[in-house]
């Protein structure tokens, strides 16, 4: 008997609908699978010959056919293992599937107990489903409340094979579809920080920096001695970020659930990603790729942060990967027989040691590097990757009367009312524009548009361009810069103390760094 069953195959960060097509016949003895599938799912036919003697039914020992439609795209996972035991059942007349059933897409990993297991990408297989036309969606049930996000569409979370073919027996009617209260579980989220900016002592003139970088989006490096609070106040940054938007919180949820990095039983993203790699990475966890290509930190990190600690002690090959995400916002992993887009829209936030021994241009501490080690240490970092780099903020330890002073600090809310303020400043600037949301998405000609200077500005900016031989690309970061300081003080005009404040976080072009 030949049956149809559905499953779906994610790619990038998109899912395509597969047809499993089961073939029982009664001659022969073997089972195969073609379609172009890897070692798991060739494996499958084990786990589900024990799933499914688990729960009291037979496996053919005739010949079944397994094909995964379209065969000419390559198919990996452990996600198939539901729709072929249903397939199989129903191929041997063990299982009888109702029109109004076999229109649901199946997907689940099969443990040889027949329980299902978590799977990779159920919010992008939920969305294609919905587009394909499908009655629903059944999948294990610490993945249903994922895939409820999808609105309109009915998602059947279960824990074992037995539930599946109780629930197709039953056409549907033995359970009820998951619902979710989108907006309640994503503004009671949305409040929730570890930490506060409330909490740093002094360093005032640094959280300045770090909230201009969240108003504009805007990438910053923080270069200090060790033990100056580079590391607490880039962890803080998230605290100040705006919400994330539903439409963005669905596009981080869905590269998330791809990699298989969503939390057990969670529904979506509710806060911006915040990203923290060891500096042993390889340059492919970082941007991704492998045999079968996931998407690597900078994904992981889209519409949030990505925190680089100890900049110089990663590879530089590593460094110099991220240079085309960083200006397209995107990265595409290319193979023979396929390319896949990943988003990597992220703000990259680095810290670094001025020197080897960590006390270069301390106020207090000699360095005791040899000559040249300074610039040579520097010089791990290329000049391309930090003319990217907007703010380059000087880090100074605190003070003792600061340390132990009683006043409290400004709290992260406050501080995230002015950045959200400034955003809000920015979505009516760029609401015609789609793919620019803040000022430093900004092209070569929104920059003509919005930054225009006037005289005195359009002199100072002269002068230190001449002065600290700065790129035309290190221009243009300083004229997005004065933009976001211009949105942060409610001026519809940059004003030379905005170009002036925006020059002065430039502190790797100044002379003085680097020996």
């Amino acid at each position: 008997m030949f049956v149809k069953t559905f499953g779906s195959a994610v790619h990038g960060v998109e899912a395509i609908t597969i047809t499993i097509e089961v073939n029982w016949t009664a001659q022969g003895k073997e089972y195969c699978i073609v379609g172009l599938p890897d070692s798991a799912i060739k494996e499958s036919m084990q786990r589900v010959e024990s799933a499914i003697k688990s729960i009291g039914f037979e496996m053919p020992r005739t010949r079944i056919l397994v094909n995964l439609a379209p065969a000419d795209l390559r198919k990996s996972g452990t996600a198939f293992d539901l729709p072929i035991a249903i397939g199989v059942l129903a191929a041997s007349e063990q299982l009888k599937i109702s029109p109004s059933m076999a229109n649901h897409v199946m997907m689940g990993e099969l443990s040889l107990d027949g329980e299902l297991r978590a799977i990779r990408g159920a919010l992008p297989i939920a969305i294609q489903a919905r587009k394909d036309a499908f009655s629903g969606l059944i999948l294990p049930e610490s993945n249903s409340k994922e895939a409820a996000m999808v609105d309109g569409f009915h998602v059947y979370g279960m824990r074992t094979i037995k539930e599946v073919i109780q629930f197709i027996r039953s056409e549907g009617t033995s359970l009820s579809p998951i619902k979710i209260d989108i907006q309640k579980e994503f503004h009671d989220a949305q409040q929730q920080f570890e930490s506060d900016f409330s909490e740093v002592k002094g360093q005032e003139n640094i959280k300045r920096a770090l909230e201009i970088s969240a108003s504009g989006g805007h990438n910053v490096i923080l270069i200090g001695p060790p033990g100056a609070g580079k590391t607490m106040l880039a962890k803080r940054l998230p605290s100040i970020l705006p919400p994330l938007s539903l439409e963005e919180a669905l596009e981080s949820t869905k590269i998330h659930s791809v990699a298989g990095k969503l939390p057990e039983n969670s529904t979506f993203i509710t806060k911006r990603p915040f990203r923290n790699p060891h500096h042993t990475i390889s340059d492919v966890a970082l941007v991704g790729g492998g045999s079968t290509p996931q998407p690597g930190e900078i994904s992981l990190s889209h519409n949030g942060v990505l925190f680089l600690d100890e900049l110089p002690e990663f590879k530089r090959t590593v460094l110099e990967v991220m240079r085309q995400p960083m200006e397209e916002r995107r990265v595409t992993i290319s193979r023979a027989k396929l390319a896949v887009d990943f988003p990597a829209s992220f703000m990259l936030v680095a810290s670094m040691n001025p020197c080897p021994c960590g006390f270069y241009n301390h106020p207090e501490k000699k360095c005791s590097c040899p000559p040249g080690a300074v610039t040579k240490y520097l010089n791990k970092i290329s000049g391309p990757l930090l003319d990217r780099i907007d703010l380059h903020v000087e880090v100074t330890p605190v003070v003792f009367s600061q340390l132990t002073s009683a006043q409290s600090a400004e709290s992260s809310a406050a501080i995230r009312e002015r950045v959200i303020s400034a955003r809000k400043i920015q979505a009516q600037r760029f609401q015609d524009q789609p793919g620019i949301y803040s000022n430093s998405q900004m092209s070569v000609r929104e920059l003509k548009k919005i930054c225009a200077l006037d005289n005195t500005s359009q002199a100072l900016l002269k002068k230190a361009m001449e002065r600290l031989s700065l790129s035309a690309r290190a221009y243009d970061r300083i004229l997005k810069v004065s933009r976001t300081i211009a949105d942060l003080a409610s001026s519809e005009e940059i004003k030379s103390e905005h170009i002036a404040e925006a020059i002065h976080y430039r502190n790797l072009d100044r002379e003085g760094w680097g020996g």
